[in-house]
């Protein structure tokens, strides 16, 4: 199985590296970009688990890891 994981920042967080692409963007003549937030995106590869038993790892594997749950946001999907 193939779990995408989409990490943000939480709404009113400072993006300082969004507005960095921002400032380019707008050098770059793309001036009718109004706001940039940068993610992280994840794949992980995993065993064929049961799903009601791999939604709780994942979910503590973002937690305890892949994100900073005081200032990210995740979201993930499941593919077979």
């Amino acid at each position: 199985m193939r779990v995408k994981i989409y990490v943000t920042l939480k709404e009113g967080i400072l993006d300082p590296q969004g507005k960095a692409v921002k400032h380019s963007l707008h050098s770059l003549g793309y001036t009718s970009v109004e706001d940039v937030r940068v993610g992280k995106y994840i794949e992980i590869e995993i065993d064929d688990t049961a799903k009601e038993k791999l939604d709780p790892q994942i979910k503590e594997m973002c937690n305890k890891l892949l994100s900073n749950p005081i200032i990210e946001d995740f979201r993930y999907e499941i593919e077979k």
